[in-house]
Parts: C-alpha cells; structure tokens; sequence
C-alpha cells in the first residue's frame, strides 16, 4: 500500500476523532455560542494526540461555520445552535474523501458558473494576470512539455477575477488535488494540449470583450474531453 495515501487515511482518522471529541466537549460543558474552547496545547495533551492534527481538526469545523478563532485571543464557539451542530458534525464525520471523477465534476460545474462571473467582473490587471498564465501555457506545449499546472493557473487567474471569494476558494482547494492525479488518470491525450491553446485564447477574449454568454460557451468547448470522462459522452 501506497504509504503516502496511508498517511493522508490515518490522519483523516485523527481529525475524525479530534472533531467528535470536541464536539462532546462542547456538549458536555454546555458550551454556548461565543464561549471559548481551550488551547490547542490543552486539547492536543487532553486528546493524546499532535497539535497539528488539533489545529486541522478546528481549521476544518471553522470551515464549516461550527468554529472561529479570533489571533491572540483563542478558538470560540460560533453562533450555530446546538441541534444544527451536532447534524452537522454528524454530515462531517460522514464525508468520505473526493475521488478524483467527483473532483472533476466539481471543477466544471464551478468554472462555468466563474467565467460567466470574470466576463462580468474582471479588471485589467485580471486580465494581465490570465494573459501571462495564457502565454506560459503555450510557451511549454510549443515546446512539447507538460503544462498542467499552468493550464490551472489559467483556470485560477479566472476564478480569481470572477470577485467571489467563495468560489475562490473552493477552486483553489480542489486545484491540487487535480493537478497531482491529471496525468494518473489520463484525463485528457497529450496531442489535445495543442488545441487548449485556442481554446484558452478564445475564452480569454470573450472575458476581455466582457461577453458572459460567450465566455461560458467557449469554456464548454474546453471542457468537452472532461464532459466525456466523468459522463461517458
């Protein structure tokens, strides 16, 4: 077994642990929104395990809105009551890790939703940005050498400029996990990289002419080979 990914699995474990025992925690002190949690230190001597997976655990309950830390002053509990906390963190402790396809998947439905969004929103150092991603993407296909992480890079810059900070951040937390498994699952042929070019000009130009309409079009031309491996069409 790859012990890298038990690494990632064992660890997951861990924070599962760490998040239902905070949980408890909360439950059993009565803890109310505003009321602060102990220490990291505290926590991570009081659960038996590292600070870091302590830190991972709240970092991962304040992602969904059931935590917040405030620098210098400490972890609290946020404003959720305690029935939606607890189903919450019952959804929490459910979730299985993204297997690559879903991850996919998920990328298209957000790009699509992103570049009408950029088209709309974007400035010009927006554009500046998407322009020198553009330009090192084609730079190392002209060259014949891998360009997945600049093509993402293209990809990000859009996100970026789409103004939702949300969206953002959910491309940029599913980014690399793409980036690592692309070539693994042989998602898209080498000898397509070549046409990304025009397709990545085309819907730069439609951001740069701020047409919405067109920019989701063309960036469905690009996402055709991924349409085809996560729906077989």
């Amino acid at each position: 077994m790859n012990l890298e990914i038990l690494s990632i699995n064992e660890n997951q474990e861990l924070q599962n642990i760490v998040i239902d025992k905070i949980r408890e925690l909360i439950n059993y002190k009565n803890l109310e929104p505003n009321d602060k949690l102990p220490s990291e230190r505290m926590l991570s001597d009081k659960f038996e395990v590292s600070r870091g997976v302590v830190r991972d655990a709240i970092q991962k309950l304040e992602f969904y809105g059931l935590l917040k830390s405030i620098p210098q002053s400490g972890t609290f509990v946020a404003n959720v009551g305690a029935i939606a906390m607890n189903g919450i963190v019952d959804d929490i402790l459910e979730l299985k890790r993204p297997d690559f396809k879903s991850l996919v998947e998920t990328r298209i439905l957000l790009e699509l939703k992103t570049v009408k969004l950029a088209s709309l929103r974007r400035t010009g150092e927006d554009l500046k940005r998407m322009k020198r991603a553009l330009n090192a993407y084609s730079k190392k296909v002209l060259n014949n050498e891998k360009a997945v992480q600049e093509d993402l890079l293209f990809h990000l810059a859009i996100a970026k400029a789409s103004k939702n900070s949300t969206l953002n951040t959910f491309m940029l937390s599913i980014t690399p996990e793409i980036i690592t498994n692309f070539a693994k699952y042989h998602v898209c042929d080498e000898d397509l990289a070549m046409s990304g070019i025009d397709e990545h000009t085309a819907i730069y130009e439609a951001i740069k002419n701020q047409d919405p309409t067109q920019a989701k079009e063309k960036m469905k031309i690009h996402f055709k080979t991924l349409y085809q491996y996560c729906y077989n069409k």
